[in-house]
């Protein structure tokens, strides 16, 4: 005899959490900080789901339905969890025309990263990427090694890591440099203008990537600058079993992006590289599977250019001048 919940439970139960989350929402604008009973609730709602609905006898069409409504409204959930005011590399690709990507910065810190000139003194780039005084911050390079006249070389003056960053959860991986001088802006060296709203991206976009990161899992980082396309694939299908499933949560507040088959991502020397799509700046690459680049259980995940993350992006630039 199954133990699951009926749907008129499941309603009940589903119609209680949006009304006190609704409800845990004006109080949070109100207050100006989390509810308390937020994340116990939620966890309490979880628990309920995940053991009353998931973890039963499926042999009867009415478990079955049970089953994967509980399923679905756990995926619902989850997303939820990450709100959306909370706190890699190249596979499958081709080198670009020289120069024909102005905006893109070389980051010679401990390891190779990129970034994007979003203004002439300012790099956005991934939290992760760490970098010292010595660090090379590189504008106008087509190849890593080569002496090229198009490169301009700069250094760090200030960073500044997002208050939100979580290294376990990858929430909010992003980082601005501010540079010990301005740039010399010309046909090589150009400023990528952030987006107008922080809108999110649907699923099916083709966005392109670029950057001097791997271009398979056991080659070395590219020495030239290569671009790919991938395709911004649901949420939903990027925390389900056969991808991440939840570990990490792919949450509001990031892109995944790819190719279901997989062969096409970004890889290891990519992170901090700017997610293009239908011409706007949308994401910041961030991580994908280790030592996996390309493969379809892992598709890339990119720091989306959210509202929130805007708003901290140009609070941060103002009041550093």
């Amino acid at each position: 005899m199954p133990t699951g919940k009926s749907d008129l439970q499941v309603i009940s139960l589903t119609f209680h959490f949006w009304m006190l989350k609704f409800e845990m929402g004006k109080k949070e604008k109100e207050d100006r900080k989390p509810h308390p009973l937020s994340s116990q609730y939620i966890d309490r709602v979880s628990h309920e789901l995940n053991t009353d609905f998931v973890l039963i006898d499926v042999g009867t069409p009415a478990t079955m339905r049970n089953s994967f409504l509980a399923s679905s409204l756990s995926t619902v959930i989850f997303l939820l969890l990450i709100p959306e005011d909370f706190c890699e590399k190249i596979i499958g690709g081709n080198e670009v025309t020289p120069h024909s990507r102005p905006y893109m910065v070389l980051l010679n810190g401990d390891k190779v990263c990129a970034g994007a000139l979003i203004a002439d003194n300012w790099v956005l780039t991934a939290a992760h990427c760490v970098m010292n005084r010595k660090s090379e911050v590189i504008l106008g390079a087509h190849s890593k090694t080569k002496k090229e006249p198009e490169k301009q070389i700069m250094f760090v003056k200030k960073e500044f890591i997002s208050p939100c960053y979580d290294p376990e959860t990858h929430e909010s991986d992003l980082k601005l440099l501010q540079l010990n001088k301005k740039a010399t802006i010309n046909k090589n060296v150009a400023i990528l203008r952030l987006p107008k709203k922080g809108d999110d991206v649907k699923p099916g976009t083709v966005c392109r990537v670029a950057g001097w990161g791997k271009y398979s899992n056991r080659s070395p980082a590219s020495d030239i600058l290569r671009e790919v396309n991938v395709t911004v694939i649901d949420r939903k299908v990027c925390n389900d079993p056969k991808h991440y499933n939840f570990k990490p949560v792919i949450g509001l507040n990031m892109i995944c992006a790819g190719n279901l088959r997989g062969g096409k991502d970004s890889c290891n020397g990519d992170s901090g590289s700017p997610l293009i799509c239908e011409g706007t700046f949308r994401g910041v690459t961030a991580f994908g599977l280790p030592g996996k680049c390309g493969d379809p259980r892992g598709p890339g995940i990119y720091s989306l250019l959210s509202k929130k993350h805007l708003n901290w992006i140009i609070k941060t630039m103002q009041g550093a001048v």
